[in-house]
């Protein structure tokens, strides 16, 4: 597991410097996603084509984490297919449920620092949100 420092770190990189907060101009999926008992609020937009998501935007406020969480996301699913983005976005849940650890976390890359959110209940709905609304996206 990760120590506290570079959870900090990762966090504070992804919601100072995301990657993928822009507007996505030729995306073909689009959904918004809001976390009412916080207020974080996110539109998420994905290009898919011939079931590939080939490019991935977000705009939104929120808080660090759910910002941050979102941008590690989004470098997670670009360039998977549905399917694996949907086993990648299974496998978050369990961990911040608790139910994963250790080596079985390592297709989570950098979104793997998130584990202890498990440990922060106020804080779940937060590091999901960008996850449940990309699995609610690309389920329709």
């Amino acid at each position: 597991m990760m120590n506290n420092t570079f959870y900090n770190e990762i966090l504070t990189d992804h919601n100072l410097h995301p990657a993928h907060k822009k507007k996505l101009e030729d995306a073909n999926l689009v959904l918004e996603g809001v976390n009412p008992s916080c207020g974080d609020d996110i539109i998420l937009e994905l290009k898919e084509e011939n079931g590939i998501i080939t490019d991935g935007a977000f705009a939104g406020s929120g808080c660090a984490i759910s910002q941050a969480s979102v941008d590690m996301m989004l470098e997670l699913i670009i360039g998977k297919t549905k399917e694996e983005a949907m086993e990648l976005a299974e496998l978050f849940s369990k961990m911040i449920k608790g139910e994963a650890s250790g080596e079985e976390l390592e297709p989570l890359e950098e979104a793997m620092s998130l584990a202890d959110i498990s440990k922060m209940p106020a804080r779940v709905k937060c590091a999901v949100l960008g996850w449940r609304t990309m699995e609610e996206l690309l389920d329709k």
